[in-house]
């Protein structure tokens, strides 16, 4: 190949990349515009099914059980057969899962359909996490990841007001059936726009030569692609292990503000119902725009200017999650003003850690275990995700206060600090030959 077909195919490989981007990053919007719509519905369902706050933390957190049971079995179905065949069955179950939480005709059949919508949305994240690290070398890793997770903020922005709105004029069952025409049509994109790449267009280690990297992930990018990691060594490695508690601990408070915040404005702020969904889109809001510009542009930004990588992306890591810490202020708010102020300094910090935290697994995991690795972190993710509302609702239901459920989350950030400095430490890949030799 000359010279210019080379830079025409890189041209015309990077165009791709980015629509592929921005393809999961709508995927995820609809994904967390299934997953509002339910806390949205808090007063309606209390009203239809006679539920009370337990019963619907127990249904706020029903999603995240099968979701958390199948990401490890993801991962490695992800790894075996690739992006675009699991994510096609993925969106089409979840969209089916939407249209059955419509026509529930009560408590038990409207949990079946947040079970099968944990099915569908199961390889989400995962599958994103390996599809930018295919089709994205390391040094733009972080926005393109960015651009996925802060649509998962986005959608609580815009989609509780709006999904509010549709409650309040046409019903809770409308906005399921709302979601769910969005998710068949996101279904329909993906079948259509998706492609796992091929020959050049797979980043690889001749592309990084080519551009002379010097970070030393991109050094360890570079190795052998036939490199791999079985699960049991995965679990045994300091760094996964310090990667999932932390982000775990990210995890909590995100359920627990996605899930509760509109209850926890009108009844403990007792802001009306109405305004309690327009508020609730300020904080995140605010964390849209700190995961794409810190999260996303500033950390790729100051890595291609040759700041060192690992340093930069563990400072955000940290320093992000040290801003979740946030959500202490609010355990003890009394007005609107300070809460939301508390909730945006928190999730905003979070949301800034959080793009670097989805472009770690295929930074530190050998090129055929990313998915394994994403698979690991994101159940260690969905157990929080369970825990969140559950715990939550029982607070609140034995304290009638949200004091308890915010302190509970501030402690469990405390840990994911520790975890990140003391276990992951740096963003450097996991060596499986050494534990090998080791064990």
């Amino acid at each position: 190949m000359d010279e210019r077909a080379a830079r025409e195919l890189e041209a015309k490989t990077k165009r791709q990349r980015w629509r592929i981007a921005l393809l999961l990053g709508f995927g995820v919007l609809i994904n967390y515009f299934d997953r509002v719509n339910l806390s949205v519905s808090h007063e309606a369902l209390r009203h239809d099914f006679g539920i009370t706050d337990v019963t619907f933390g127990y249904l706020l957190g029903a999603y995240n059980w099968t979701y958390a049971m199948l990401q490890v079995p993801v991962g490695s179905i992800l790894d075996r057969f690739g992006v675009r065949l699991v994510g096609c069955i993925g969106a089409f179950l979840w969209s089916a899962a939407s249209f059955a939480g419509a026509a529930a005709p009560g408590i038990r059949t409207l949990f079946g359909s947040r079970l099968l919508l944990g099915v569908g949305e199961a390889p989400t994240f995962p599958a994103n996490a390996k599809a930018i690290g295919v089709w994205f070398p390391p040094e733009e890793r972080s926005f393109a990841t960015s651009l996925f997770d802060a649509a998962a903020k986005f959608a609580s922005a815009i989609g509780v007001p709006l999904f509010g709105v549709v409650l309040l004029q046409l019903g809770w069952r409308m906005s399921f059936v709302a979601t769910g025409v969005l998710s068949l049509l996101y279904f329909f994109a993906f079948l259509l726009l998706y492609r796992d790449p091929v020959g050049k267009e797979r980043w690889s280690h001749e592309s990084a030569q080519s551009k002379q990297e010097s970070t030393p992930e991109s050094k360890d990018a570079v190795g052998d692609d036939e490199a791999e990691m079985s699960l049991l060594e995965l679990l045994r490695q300091p760094k996964m292990i310090g990667l999932a508690i932390g982000f775990g601990s990210y995890n909590y408070v995100f359920y627990l503000l996605l899930t509760w915040l509109p209850s926890y404005l009108s009844e403990s702020l007792h802001i009306d119902l109405l305004h309690s969904f327009l508020y609730t889109g300020v904080p995140w809001l605010a964390a849209t725009f700190t995961d794409l510009l810190i999260g996303g542009i500033l950390v790729d930004r100051l890595i291609q200017r040759g700041w060192n990588a690992s340093h930069t992306r563990m400072a955000v890591l940290v320093g992000g999650t040290a801003f979740g810490l946030g959500i202490l202020g609010t355990a003890w708010s009394h007005s609107a003003v300070q809460a939301l102020t508390w909730i945006t300094i928190s999730i905003a910090g979070l949301s800034a850690a959080a793009p670097v935290g989805w472009s770690i697994p295929s930074l530190i995991a050998p090129p055929r275990s990313v998915g394994r690795v994403g698979g690991i972190l994101n159940l260690s993710n969905q157990i929080s995700g369970i825990a969140a509302p559950i715990v939550t609702g029982y607070l609140v239901y034995l304290r009638h206060s949200f004091t308890a459920a915010f302190a509970v989350a501030g402690g469990y950030l405390v840990l994911g600090i520790c975890a990140y400095l003391f276990l992951l430490r740096d963003v450097s890949r996991m060596d499986a030959g050494r534990l090998s030799e080791a064990g």
